[in-house]
């Protein structure tokens, strides 16, 4: 069979109403256009990874451009080039419109791929540059941040695809409202922990690993959850509190902490003389000035208290933490307590003195009063 004659038979024969050089031509676009599309997204793939390379991979958008055009579903690339081939033939009734819905539909879809995988990769990067080191530290603003995002990506092309079918979506839009409501309402001290956690999140007032001070509990952060954030106290049960019930309350948290500033109060007797008075405050600056871990603020005579004369002593402790300040406190006030003995000067004790008063001369008691005399009336 020379050219001709089968070009002839190509034109003559019909498969379901068209021509088999039409049928033909269409299965030679389909695979034409499967072979450029994976090209080209091999393409684009290796040119973001070279870019990526020759910038910062963690950071750069051809990292983050790379990443997710490796997500492009083989399968979607295949229904495109079906789809240019079934564009090539002539259709007949309703196909040409169901050929522009599944358009539509491969589209769409491949679009909310993309953002799927998009989320993902911008949550991890976000764990990443916020210093994550376990799921648990960022299990409230991630899970939160990707739930969210994704909902709202499928909804959109959800409706998009109810709406390109022909459905009409704002009735569905409006019970879907209704049923929001209803919901929320039912759940309302759900969603209040719900956006809490979100608060905490994106405000951050503390994270895992941190030791705060809430109410009276005092502990490390062990889990961040949507609904409750769970504490290790210091007496070592775990604590779950709501986290509601968390942000009403003022928060302590010690991990910013980098010094401690102590304040501490001491008396001695009235009678001190006024020279050992003026030696006590130098001797109570030698002694922390001499210790490494501190530094002096000030020490001075601030009062002449109820029981005796009050010194006001302020230092800095150069290390948070609490063993190292109460070791150097122990330290000061043994300190104190040799320096106040060479002075022969004593620590003040609460005491009240009662003076009697001598009755004068001649003074009686006054009469006890009688018994209460009740009369009648007539």
């Amino acid at each position: 069979m020379d050219i001709a004659s089968a070009t002839a038979w190509l034109h003559a024969e019909t498969f379901w109403g068209m021509s088999a050089a039409s049928l033909l031509i269409a299965a030679v676009a389909a695979v034409v256009t499967y072979l450029v599309l994976t090209l080209l997204q091999g393409w684009a793939v290796a040119r973001a990874r070279r870019v990526a390379s020759e910038h910062d991979a963690h950071r750069g958008p051809a990292q983050l451009l790379m990443e997710v055009l490796s997500g492009t579903s083989h399968l979607l690339i295949v229904l495109a080039a079906l789809l240019v081939g079934a564009g090539m033939l002539d259709l007949p009734g309703r196909w040409p419109a169901r050929v522009e819905q599944l358009w539509f539909l491969a589209v769409a879809l491949q679009v909310g791929l993309w953002g799927t995988r998009a989320t993902a990769l911008v949550v991890e990067r976000y764990r990443v540059h916020h210093g994550a080191t376990s799921p648990t530290q960022i299990s409230a603003s991630a899970t939160l941040m990707s739930w969210g995002l994704r909902t709202l990506l499928w909804a959109t092309v959800l409706l998009a695809i109810l709406s390109n079918v022909g459905v009409n979506i704002t009735a569905f839009v409006a019970s879907l409202g209704v049923g929001g409501i209803a919901i929320a309402l039912a759940v309302q001290s759900v969603l209040g922990d719900l956006f809490a956690s979100v608060a905490i999140a994106v405000d951050k007032p503390f994270e895992v690993g941190d030791f705060i001070v809430v109410g009276g509990v005092a502990g490390t952060v062990q889990q961040i959850g949507v609904k409750t954030t769970r504490i290790s106290a210091l007496s070592g049960e775990q604590v779950v509190m709501s986290n509601t019930d968390l942000l009403k309350q003022t928060i302590n948290n010690y991990r910013y902490m980098r010094e401690r500033r102590i304040v501490f109060n001491f008396r001695v007797p009235y009678g001190t003389s006024a020279e050992a008075a003026e030696a006590i405050s130098q001797a109570v600056r030698r002694i922390i000035e001499a210790e490494p871990n501190a530094r002096f603020d000030r020490a001075h005579l601030q009062a002449f208290g109820e029981t005796g004369l009050t010194y006001e002593v302020v230092y800095i402790v150069l290390d948070p933490g609490y063993n190292v300040y109460m070791d150097l406190q122990q330290k000061i006030n043994l300190a104190l307590m040799r320096a106040l003995q060479a002075l022969d000067v004593p620590f003040a004790v609460p005491e009240r003195r009662v003076h009697v008063a001598d009755l004068p001369p001649g003074w009686q008691p006054p009469p006890a009063p009688g018994p209460m005399q009740v009369g009648t009336q007539a």
